[in-house]
């Protein structure tokens, strides 16, 4: 299984496969041109309320990660379907995050390379 995270704002690669933009917010400055996506699944990002409690403080990070991973539990179809693509070939998770170790992507990440639902 090929998962692989990639900002938003950088370039699109051949090697990035099936790319999927998990941001609930469309990225600062990218045009959908330049995206390149093959899909923009929102509902997989955190919660508006965790987003904003997380606040991207890594101190928060280990509380966000079991807050989001508990979220997740609720979209399991769409996790066998981002699984099953991985299997295929190359999945690349989309993010606008700064920091590149302390965001959603890394967690999600995480969650399909497990094939099931932990905290």
């Amino acid at each position: 299984m090929e998962v692989q995270l990639k900002r938003a704002y950088e370039p699109p690669e051949a090697a990035d496969g099936y790319r999927v933009l998990i941001d609930r917010i469309w990225p600062r400055g990218v045009t959908r041109e330049d995206a390149h996506l093959d899909e923009w699944s929102r509902d997989l990002a955190p919660s508006g309320e965790l987003r904003r409690w997380f606040g991207h403080d890594p101190a928060r990070f280990e509380e966000f990660r079991r807050r989001y991973t508990d979220e997740l539990g609720a979209h399991e179809e769409k996790l066998r379907d981002l699984r099953r693509r991985a299997r295929d070939g190359t999945l690349t998770l989309i993010y606008g995050a700064r920091d590149t170790e302390h965001n959603d992507a890394v967690v999600l990440a995480q969650v399909l390379r497990r094939g099931r639902r932990s905290s």
